[in-house]
């Protein structure tokens, strides 16, 4: 079997424009979340989220370029360009029907659709873009960066809610595995800060309210969460195989050894009992990774802050692991940088294989009080400095969806 490498990282979050500082805010356990600045809060429930600060897209990618993106795509063709250019493969004369990029969305251009459809209803069709289909279509994050780089590999989006970013990632490793590609860029991209989206999760009752301290409103695992909070941005990884990094002189961060998804069957919103899809996808992606649950040293967990997602995770990781599950730690980067819905798994994947590369755990910020029904060691408090041999990343959709990343550290 091929094996497949992390040669590249990329990210835009509410904690950073780049993965650099993205990571330096999870290890400081520095909130990018606040108050929103972008969005019309007039009457909303909740009037915070996790925005991507200071961002022009017109600088970034140049007016016309942008025009003809949605502010998802805008986001993932960015993280993905900084990841290429983070695995030195800007000046790489490599075979380009070789290469691809997966990078999914779970509500991709909704921001296009609400405003077509006011522009619609008061002058009729000629109240539409000649791109407003071109801004909505999820696939054209991935679309866009294929050609920017010129990348004519496979090209792929998914859309699993929640799971997306692990779920891409996840299928770009089986497609190098295979011989389809030998380098594919993969990961997440969301713009969800819009007011229906907000006032949607709202009333489902999925939403922190709190918001006279929202950087104190995501806290996952605490006994005090309410819900979980709301960011954008987008999280990649430069996906490839092992001799062609090795050829090119490439720095490998982290070995990507195995990958699961599953369903519960069970809710289209609730995990089923004691996680147990969750659970199950766990141990089949360490069973292909082949290594032991005492292996794993550190979990990136799905750690929504909500109530009902991290007691059920938290139950899950006993079941699989036994007494170890009180030895290793489990961490939830959503503490800072909130909930990105499809590019959370990106993102994470990032602080994943950032944690394996560099020895050190990122805290769980916020969290102060210990939930009884979940009760292990969420790294409150500083990051820790440790070898990092193995790590897993969770990530879990509605509908019931679920994928687990292993990383293992490159020897």
């Amino acid at each position: 079997m091929r094996r497949v490498v992390i040669t590249g990282v990329g990210a835009l979050s509410p904690c950073g424009s780049t993965a650099a500082d993205t990571w330096d805010s999870m290890v400081a356990g520095r909130s990018g979340i606040g108050v929103l600045q972008n969005v019309d809060v007039e009457g909303l429930p909740v009037r915070i989220g996790g925005e991507v600060k200071n961002f022009d897209a017109n600088e970034a990618l140049g007016r016309r370029v942008a025009k003809r993106m949605d502010r998802f795509c805008q986001f993932g063709v960015l993280a993905g360009e900084e990841a290429w250019r983070d695995a030195g493969l800007e000046d790489f004369a490599g075979d380009r029907t070789r290469m691809g990029v997966y990078i999914g969305t779970g509500v991709g251009g909704l921001g296009e659709i609400i405003d077509a459809q006011k522009s619609f209803a008061a002058r009729g069709p000629r109240g539409l873009s000649p791109f407003f289909v071109l801004r909505t279509l999820t696939n054209l994050a991935a679309g866009h960066l294929s050609m920017r780089l010129n990348l004519q590999g496979p090209s792929l989006c998914v859309s699993t809610a929640c799971a997306t970013g692990n779920h891409s990632i996840g299928e770009a490793m089986r497609a190098i595995q295979l011989g389809d590609a030998d380098v594919i860029i993969a990961g997440g991209a969301e713009a969800p800060l819009l007011p229906t989206c907000l006032s949607g999760f709202a009333v489902m009752r999925a939403l922190s309210r709190n918001n006279e301290n929202p950087t104190e409103a995501s806290r996952p695992f605490d006994a005090d969460r309410n819900g979980f909070v709301m960011g954008e941005g987008a999280g990649v990884l430069v996906v490839e195989e092992l001799e062609h990094a090795k050829a090119r002189g490439a720095r490998i961060y982290a070995e990507l050894v195995g990958y699961a998804l599953n369903s519960d069957a069970h809710h289209i919103t609730a995990p089923a009992p004691r996680g147990s899809g969750a659970a199950r996808c766990m141990t089949l992606a360490m069973q292909r990774a082949k290594v032991n649950p005492e292996d794993v040293v550190y979990i990136n967990a799905h750690g929504t802050s909500t109530p009902l997602n991290d007691k059920s995770e938290s139950e899950a990781i006993q079941d699989v692991f036994g007494d170890h599950a009180f030895k290793l730690m489990v961490s939830s980067t959503k503490s800072v940088t909130g909930h990105l819905l499809g590019a959370a798994g990106g993102v994470e994947a990032v602080a994943s294989t950032l944690a394996v590369h560099q020895g050190l755990v990122p805290p769980t910020a916020n969290w102060t009080t210990r939930d009884p029904e979940c009760p292990l060691d969420y790294v409150p408090g500083d990051a820790r400095q440790t070898s990092v041999g193995v790590a897993l990343s969770n990530a879990f959709g509605f509908g019931g969806t679920n994928a687990t990343l292993v990383f293992r550290r490159f020897e």
